[in-house]
């Protein structure tokens, strides 16, 4: 499968991890919109949210919730936005939830390594 998130939840694309478990992983998007936008994927390939079991959807968003609190205390977010795309709103076709941190006050651009130390 030549799925660039499979690639990434089996270390053959290296990538700035900030959380793995048995059902997901957890890294910093290399297109950062905001400092700190993460994606949470399934590292089982599923392709889009109607394909995902309920149990691992849940815990995509229970991890989030987690990860959230993490972009706030260390990046000084103020809040975050969710979202996940469907179908033709998919750059990658591989379910994955983004979580990309909100700033009251505008932040200065960061090197994606330099976010990846303060979240580590």
């Amino acid at each position: 499968m030549d799925c660039l998130f499979c690639k990434i939840a089996n270390k053959e694309v290296s990538s700035e991890i900030l959380y793995e478990d048995d059902i997901v992983l957890v890294f910093l998007d290399i297109n950062q919109w905001n400092i700190g936008h993460t994606l949470i994927i399934p590292k089982k390939h599923v392709e889009d949210i109607k394909m995902v079991d309920n149990e691992t959807l849940a815990h995509m968003f229970d991890v989030a919730l987690k990860i959230s609190e993490k972009l706030m205390n260390r990046l000084g977010a103020t809040g975050v936005t969710y979202s996940i795309n469907y179908k033709d709103a998919q750059e990658i076709k591989h379910l994955h939830l983004h979580i990309c941190p909100y700033y009251k006050d505008k932040k200065e651009p960061m090197e994606l390594k330099e976010v990846y130390e303060l979240l580590k």
